[in-house]
């Protein structure tokens, strides 16, 4: 993998034009990422999947934001429709939800992969209070750590049983965040013994995944003016205290919370410790700025990267009407969204 770029991007339309595949070729990303700007039907999603990989001449990742409820990019009539995570959970009810969230994250990975997707962005950890913002909430697993570890297990074992590689987000937790980060940067003033006790006990049992995504977020108790993902104590926080040894990739770094032109947030976020840099508008500028302040994969974040590749395996065979019956009956019928 030497000369691959610590880059995760997106690319701009439904079809790769041969300017674009031209572009990737040079740039070697690590990855790419898809959105629903990229997805029309299974046929076309398949037909984008290979010539993105076949532009960087190798079996590169390719990722998607398919939580379901509000934050899926695959959706009907060639996809299921799933509900709200925190609905489903509040459906299944304690005993059930664990069991409830493996089958849905295995039906998703099935889904994922048919259409040459092998790596989707959940579990969710952040645990979720009455002030969550919205676009957060719901995603969501539960109001308690136990709950939220008790998921988040289910969800990447069903995900990485269908040959789909787990993403751990929003590291160090984003449950406490009172605005939408896309737009500004979440400040939180709980104190440390509050982050301990909840968001970040939430997180510490899940770090044995391969991969896990950074929260744009400033905790006042740390004292530290930087976002998590452009601050070196944040990401030393994130590896030692609660224990993420995998390929740590940014959120998307186009978002609103994050200061600085565009390149700069790369050179920082980098600087700072994240392995991998995801850049999702697919807007070639950005992308070239992106690219030139990364880098390449080197030493242990190479490693990391190359670990959670080497976790890429066949999925597990499938009864999916049995594993459908089976969701149904733990969540009464209601099923889809």
């Amino acid at each position: 993998m030497a000369g691959v770029s610590a880059t995760i991007l997106g690319c701009e339309g439904p079809r790769l034009s041969p300017d674009e595949a031209r572009f990737f070729s040079e740039a070697q990303p690590w990855g790419f990422i898809l959105f629903a700007r990229n997805i029309e039907d299974p046929t076309q999603l398949l037909a984008l999947t290979s010539d993105l990989r076949a532009a960087l001449g190798r079996d590169a990742p390719i990722l998607i934001d398919q939580e379901g409820g509000r934050v899926q990019r695959m959706r009907p009539p060639h996809w299921r429709q799933w509900r709200p995570a925190l609905d489903q959970m509040a459906q299944a009810g304690p005993l059930r939800a664990a069991r409830a969230m493996r089958l849905r994250a295995r039906l998703i990975a099935h889904e994922l992969r048919s259409v040459g997707i092998d790596v989707n962005c959940m579990p969710l950890a952040d645990v979720a209070r009455d002030t969550t913002h919205p676009i957060l909430k719901n995603r969501l697993y539960g109001t308690e750590p136990d709950t939220v570890i008790g998921a988040g297990r289910a969800v990447a074992e069903g995900l990485l049983a269908g040959g789909v590689l787990p993403v751990l987000k929003h590291l160090p937790g984003y449950g406490l965040g009172e605005v939408d980060s896309h737009l500004t940067l979440p400040r939180v003033t709980a104190p440390l013994e509050e982050l301990r006790r909840v968001d970040f006990a939430a997180f510490r049992p899940l770090c044995d995944l391969p991969l896990g995504m950074t929260a744009h977020i400033v905790y006042d108790a740390l004292g530290d003016e930087l976002p998590a993902t452009l601050s070196p104590d944040m990401i030393r926080l994130i590896r030692e205290d609660l224990g993420f040894q995998g390929a740590l990739m940014t959120d998307d770094l186009s978002m609103g919370a994050l200061p600085g032109p565009i390149g700069e947030r790369a050179a920082r976020a980098r600087a700072a410790g994240c392995d991998l840099i995801l850049h999702c508008n697919g807007e070639r500028p950005e992308m070239e700025q992106v690219v030139a302040r990364s880098g390449t994969l080197s030493g242990l974040p190479l490693q990391r990267a190359d670990a959670a590749l080497a976790l890429r395996h066949a999925p597990a065979p499938l009864d999916i009407e049995a594993a459908e019956a089976d969701l149904a009956d733990l969540l009464d019928g209601e099923v889809y969204g």
